[in-house]
This record gives structure tokens, C-alpha cells and sequence, in this order.
């Protein structure tokens, strides 16, 4: 493994690659509150766009040439991008020795992000995945109720994504750059969570279809998951729906959990509910700042030189599933 000293930085540098509507409406804003992190560069293909992100924000670099923006002043690339791009820039940025976050889903194929993987292995580069939902205080409440079984032998835990995503020119209707359509997008979620509450999953099945829009990519999918320590899980998710009751529900043999106000949900409370055998129902509300909550984590991952909360092998082993999901669907 190559060993690339690293020196010891009191405030992240970041580049940004992909200037779409997340990067300037939740990127660059969240940043403000990090007091150790600041946006220096910005790629993009169109270097008008790239110029435009790097005014808003007050940084000064902007470039259309990637092997350019790479060697400008930064310590650490949020990618940003199409999925389809993330492989050759991933790459590109572990060979030159800048830890990464990287949108979901990581890529295209899991052979491809298998390599990316290694290439941050081989590199000794940080990998860390936007899977966002897993560091908000009330999954993390959630998921210690489930580890020291507060709630008894977990059961099942279902959990849903679905929004309105009408045909337009987004890639996300694209398979090539997109990879799949709402699996990919908001599946990838549903699945991460499913991984973190009840451990990994041992066999997915399910059904994907077009039941309102009739694009090149899937509008609605539904699976249901064994975990390997014998309890089950299912997700839904959709782009066909204008108003839905997106939540988590995790059952367990002493009690169940629920949150709300949370998937799909912006500036308003997320809801917390506990209903243990014999107490009375506790309810908790939270506002947070989903993204907030991943980028100090990421923030203390990467000046400390640790581990991420969710990592290259969380984005690799998620790939994975989509794509057994995808090939059962085809039969």
C-alpha cells in the first residue's frame, strides 16, 4: 500500500465537483456552519456554472479541466456528479492523495466501485459515501434501542422514500448516467438504513415497475429482506406520489419505534416514537439538519484521519444489492 504523509490540517480545503442544485442549495450552505471546513474549488463541465458556485460561495477557483481542479488548493473532493462519473473521478482523485465524499449511489456497477474501493485502499485515501440519514440523533436513538435489545428480539423493520419526480430532463431518467431510476436514487437509501438498524442482509427480493410515468427508468419499487440474524425488513419507494406518509417502523418482540417527519422532509421537526411492553408511549421531536449532522462527521473523519461513519465498503456492499434486486426483477 502506497503511504502518503499527510500533514496535520486545522481546517478542510474542499473541492467541489458537480455543481447541481444539491451542491448550492445544501452543500455550500452547510458549510457556513462548520467552523473547521471551507469550499475553495469548484469543477464542472461548464465552467460558467463552475464560476457562478465559486462566486456565491466567495472562493476563488473554478475550473472545467478535472486533473486541474485537482491540483488546485484543496485537502479533500466532495463528488458531486452524475453517478456515471463518479468511478473515473473517484479514481482520479485517490491518485491524487484527496480523501473523498462521494454522493450515493457510489456507481454505476459494483465492479467499478469495487475498484474504487481499492483504489482509495491502495492510496490510503478516506472514502466515505453520503448515505446522510444514518447520523441523525433519532436513527442513532433507533439503532441503540435495537443493539441493547430495549426493545426485545428485533422483528422487522420497514421503512419508505416516495416523492412526485414527473419526466424531464434530469439524469436521473437516464439509465447510462444514472444507473437505474428510483432504486438508485432513493432505494439506496431505504437499503443503507435497513443495513444499519438490522445488520446485513442476506437474500432481497422484490418487484420494480412504471406505474404512472412511462420513462426509460423504473418509478416504483418494493422489496422485502432477510437479515442474517433471522429478522426481515421491506422498503418502498416511489416517484409517482404527490403526498405520502414517509416514516420508519421498527418492530420488535418488547416494543416498536417509529420516525417521522423525517425521509423526504425538510425545516420541520422529525418525531421520535418509543411503545415499550408495559410503559406509557414516549414521543421526542428533533430539528436537524440531516446533512449537517454527515458533514461533521465526515469533518472530524477526515482531520483526524479516521475511519468515516459511512464508508467506500457501506457504498460497495449497497451496489450489490441493487444489482441482485435488479437481475430478480428481469426474470
Amino acid at each position: 500500500m502506497v503511504k502518503i504523509k499527510r500533514p496535520v490540517v486545522k481546517k478542510l480545503k474542499w473541492g467541489v465537483s458537480g455543481c447541481g442544485r444539491f451542491t448550492e442549495h445544501t452543500f455550500i450552505p452547510t458549510l457556513k456552519f462548520l467552523r473547521r471546513s471551507s469550499v475553495h474549488s469548484f469543477y464542472s463541465h461548464n465552467l460558467n456554472r463552475a464560476k457562478e458556485l465559486a462566486e456565491i460561495s466567495g472562493s476563488s477557483g473554478y475550473f472545467d479541466n478535472y486533473d486541474d481542479f485537482l491540483k488546485s488548493d484543496i485537502d479533500c473532493v466532495f463528488i458531486a456528479s452524475v453517478n456515471a462519473h463518479h468511478y473515473e473521478q473517484v479514481i482520479k482523485a485517490a491518485e491524487a492523495g484527496k480523501n473523498i465524499l462521494c454522493e450515493k449511489p457510489l456507481s454505476i456497477t459494483s465492479r467499478q466501485a469495487e475498484e474504487m474501493v481499492e483504489a482509495c485502499k491502495q492510496n490510503n485515501v478516506l472514502l466515505a459515501v453520503n448515505y446522510l440519514h444514518r447520523l441523525h440523533p433519532h436513527v442513532i436513538k433507533a439503532n441503540e434501542l435495537i443493539k441493547n435489545q430495549t426493545i426485545g428480539k428485533l422483528v422487522s423493520v420497514v421503512v419508505s422514500f416516495n416523492l412526485d419526480f414527473p419526466p424531464g430532463n434530469n439524469f436521473r431518467f437516464n439509465k447510462e448516467l444514472s444507473g437505474g431510476g428510483a432504486l438508485r436514487d432513493l432505494g439506496t437509501h431505504m437499503i443503507d438504513l435497513l443495513r444499519f438498524f438490522g445488520g446485513e442482509i442476506s437474500e432481497i427480493n422484490g418487484y420494480m415497475d412504471n406505474i404512472i410515468y412511462n420513462y426509460d427508468v423504473e418509478d416504483f419499487v418494493f422489496a422485502i429482506v432477510k437479515f442474517e440474524n433471522g429478522s426481515y425488513g421491506s422498503f418502498n419507494v416511489s416517484y409517482n406520489t404527490k403526498k405520502a406518509f414517509n416514516r420508519i417502523e421498527i418492530l420488535g418482540h418488547k416494543g416498536t419505534i417509529s420516525i417521522e417527519n423525517f425521509i423526504g422532509v425538510k425545516g420541520v421537526p422529525s418525531k421520535l416514537t418509543i411503545q415499550l411492553y408495559g410503559e406509557a408511549k414516549k414521543s421526542f421531536r428533533r430539528r436537524g439538519n440531516k446533512f449537517l449532522f454527515m458533514m461533521k462527521a465526515i469533518q472530524k473523519s477526515f482531520l483526524k484521519n479516521q475511519i468515516p461513519p459511512v464508508t467506500g465498503e457501506d457504498g460497495l456492499i449497497n451496489i450489490k444489492l441493487m444489482e441482485e434486486l435488479e437481475r430478480k426483477c428481469q426474470r
